[in-house]
């Protein structure tokens, strides 16, 4: 016995254009590039921590680089590293 769906046009395609809406409010709000304090905001990690575990990696020194007095690293390469070495720990 099949079962009959009946789909309110108007509700889906709210829920469509809400969806849409929620994905580009997130891709908005990406940065390009993190500097230490966004870093310590997406890792939830202390400044002390991330410079004790993984600041000096000489894979991570390849990403940051420093203008003035502040650190800048890529906000895509910075998270492909981060997953890598919190795989690396999970591994060991």
């Amino acid at each position: 016995m099949s079962q009959l769906v009946q789909l309110n046009e108007a509700q889906l395609e709210g829920m469509i254009i809400e969806e849409i809406r929620q994905r580009l409010n997130h891709l908005e709000h990406r940065h390009t590039f993190w500097d230490v304090n966004e870093l310590e905001r997406q890792t939830c990690m202390s400044r002390s921590f991330i410079l004790d575990q993984f600041f000096y990696d000489d894979r991570f020194k390849k990403i940051r680089f420093k203008i003035g007095g502040k650190w800048y690293m890529s906000a895509r390469e910075t998270e492909e590293f981060l997953l890598t070495w919190l795989k690396e720990r999970q591994e060991s």
